[in-house]
């Protein structure tokens, strides 16, 4: 039997667009021949994920999943609606959101992670994408945890246990009681869901980002005709007013709407029965940000039609 060396592999992935174990299994299969592993992946229906990996990923499902003092937050992306509902979908996507427990995060470790199967995160989604039909894709991922505390989980109308299009991380330093903690970062997190803050605080704010604000500020002010001075005096209550827009810290609680996130926190102090500190947060949102292909429908159908 030949030797299949890692450039053979890597040769044959870059040509069928397969997964690293499923291109190494078609060569030792075909004793190291390119040309018939190609083959036998194309039956397998396994080199199809290569075609499917220029189409839009903007449907899908955000994912969520908690384990002790810490959470992971998922989005992976599918061409439509139809495969969030898939059952093998669904599954894929919570065991991407266990494998970013495992470690940091980070999108490029989780990628590797092996999770059920045995394979890897970035080579279970390749045989998917044979499976199914469609292009996919991990787009993101974020782990929050706190030595003491809670980090609670909400999903915006969920379609399952943990999943759903907005997710939400809300991470919660206390030494004190941990359910009544819990509660709090619960309603904390949706509150983020409805709210969908920048930032946790001022100090986290993108410097370029405020000076932007700054400058939009102070040009609106000059075209109404306002004098340097006054502009300058004007800046300062409006800079307030953008914090509390984007920093959670500083927004309204939408539970009764006249209290701030920093208050509702130090109130929480007193009935948790020790210091809270918002240590962090994360919000997904499904396909934010990606612009999607807008398709005619009845165009599509008559090219089918017409060959």
């Amino acid at each position: 039997m030949a030797d299949i060396t890692a450039s053979m592999v890597k040769e044959l992935r870059e040509k069928s667009g397969a997964g690293m174990m499923d291109a190494k299994q078609a060569l030792v299969e075909n004793n190291g021949d390119i040309e018939a592993a190609m083959d036998w992946l194309r039956t397998k229906g396994l080199s199809k994920a290569a075609k499917k990996s220029g189409r839009t990923t903007a449907e899908g499902l955000v994912a969520v999943v908690a384990e002790g003092t810490s959470a992971a937050i998922v989005e992976v992306n599918a061409e439509t609606d139809f495969v969030a509902r898939n059952d093998q979908f669904q599954a894929l996507v919570r065991n991407v959101a266990k494998a970013a427990l495992k470690g940091a995060g980070k999108v490029e470790e989780v990628a590797e992670v092996v999770i059920e199967g045995g394979k890897s995160v970035k080579d279970t989604l390749t045989t998917l994408i044979a499976t199914i039909g469609e292009n996919m894709s991990l787009r993101r991922s974020a782990k929050l945890a706190v030595n003491d505390g809670i980090v609670a989980t909400y999903v915006h109308n969920a379609i399952g246990d943990g999943l759903g299009k907005i997710g939400v991380l809300v991470a919660l330093e206390s030494t004190g009681d941990k359910a009544k903690l819990e509660a709090l970062g619960k309603q904390i997190a949706m509150h983020v869901a409805a709210a969908n803050p920048a930032y946790l605080d001022s100090s986290s704010v993108d410097p370029d980002v405020l000076e932007r604000e700054k400058n939009v500020i102070r040009e609106t002010a000059k075209e109404q005709g306002k004098a340097a001075d006054i502009i300058e005096k004007m800046l300062e209550g409006r800079v307030r007013k953008y914090y509390e827009e984007v920093c959670l810290i500083e927004q309204i609680f939408i539970m009764d709407g006249e209290t701030k996130i920093s208050k509702v926190i130090e109130n929480a102090s007193k009935d948790v029965g020790a210091p809270v500190k918002l240590a962090g947060f994360a919000r997904f949102q499904l396909g934010e940000g990606i612009e999607k292909e807008e398709t005619d429908f009845a165009a599509e159908v008559a090219k089918v039609v017409n060959g």
